[in-house]
This record gives structure tokens, sequence and C-alpha cells, in this order.
């Protein structure tokens, strides 16, 4: 046989049933990959659920514990006349003006911010002044002060001046404080609920020292 001669390339002649092989092989190959994506999703999908009750319950469990709030207390720490205007005539009229310093304590994680509220004084029910609450805030856990200046009439007493004249004379005249404070609970300075605070306060007023004697404050928040 001649050395030179040139070697033709032989092929390997495939049989229908070798095809059909290898398709198969890749028809199954594909099928895992598709088996093991859908895995995937489902383990990722429990993974995410897992984490979200996870959180869910974190929060409530702050909120029921650590964050529940707690009701402020409120402490009318002093109390100025800062005018007297006596009325015209023999008969006891005047317009007595003070001015009221309460100190506030926010027992909570979460700071308050306020609005403008009000403070009702009463004496032996009736209506006598009201006093504005001017916006403020208070930090968590932290104090505050407000100054609240109200002025008294004496005309507000109606038949009750009578009765007035006498616990003046007696040297303590019972008064009752109704405070109304709307503001909003920032918690993290992320969250921020609507809150209002009350405050509800029997003072006893000492005269001619014009100081108080004594005071029952009951303090509650609504959210």
């Amino acid at each position: 046989m001649d050395s030179d001669a040139a070697v033709l390339p032989t092929h390997t002649a495939t049989t229908p049933g070798s095809s059909n092989h290898s398709k198969n092989q890749a028809d199954e190959l594909r099928s895992q990959i598709r088996r093991r994506r859908r895995r995937c999703v489902c383990v990722c999908l429990l993974v995410s659920l897992g984490a979200a009750l996870l959180l869910g319950i974190t929060l409530l469990v702050l909120f029921l514990t650590v964050l529940r709030v707690r009701d402020p207390t409120t402490r009318l720490v002093s109390s100025r006349v800062i005018g007297f205007v006596p009325g015209p005539g023999p008969e006891f009229q005047f317009n007595l003006t003070m001015l009221l310093t309460v100190d506030v304590h926010n027992p909570n994680l979460a700071s308050f911010s306020y609005a403008s509220g009000s403070v009702q004084l009463l004496y032996r029910g009736v209506l006598v002044a009201v006093a504005a609450v001017d916006p403020g805030r208070i930090p968590s856990k932290g104090d505050g002060t407000m100054e609240l200046v109200m002025t008294v009439m004496s005309g507000s007493f109606g038949a009750e001046l009578t009765q007035l004249v006498k616990d003046m004379e007696a040297g303590a005249v019972p008064l009752d404080a109704s405070a109304r404070v709307p503001g909003k609970v920032a918690i993290f300075s992320v969250l921020k609920l609507s809150a209002v605070a009350y405050s509800d306060c029997h003072i006893i007023f000492g005269v001619p020292e014009m100081k108080v004697q004594s005071q029952v404050c009951h303090d509650h928040t609504k959210l």
C-alpha cells in the first residue's frame, strides 16, 4: 500500500435509538433544573414568611411590654398671683390672674409632642376659669414644664360666691382642675400615634398665703 495515499475521514453512523436516548437525557436534565428552581422558590418563600411572622411577634411583644403606653404624671409645682383687680362697688368682686407651673413626667420610651390644649378650673362644680396650654414636647423618660396663665373672675362663681367667701375666711378653697392635651406619641422617631393626655386634679388652695396646700391628681392617656 502506498504510504503517501490520502487517508479519508471516517464517520460513525448514529442509530435512531441512540439519538432518542440523548434527547431523553436532556429532557431529564431540564426537568431536574426546573424542580430545583421550584424548591428554591418554595424555600425562599417559607423563609420570608417565617421572617415576617417573627417580626410581627417581636413587635407585638414590644408593644405589650416595653412599648406599652404608661400614664404620665403631673404635679402643680407653684401658683403665683400676677394680677388682682377689685371690682367696683361695695360687693365682693374681683378679677384674679394666676401663673401656674405644672411639671409633667413621661415614663414611656416614646416622646410626646402636644398641640395646644386647655385646662378648666372648677369650684364646687362651677366652671370659673379656662387656661390655654401652649404646644410643646416632653422627651422619652423625661420631664417637661408647662406654664399656664389663668384669670379667675368672681362673676363666674354665681350663687357659690357666698360660699367662696366663707372658704377664704376659713383659709382653704377647694378647686378641681381638668386638663386635656392632644398630641402624638413618637416611637423611635419612626412610628407616630395620635394620643390625648388627660389630667384631673383636686386642689386645696390656701388663703392668705396663696399657695397649694394639697393636691391629688389622676392622669391617663388614650391612643
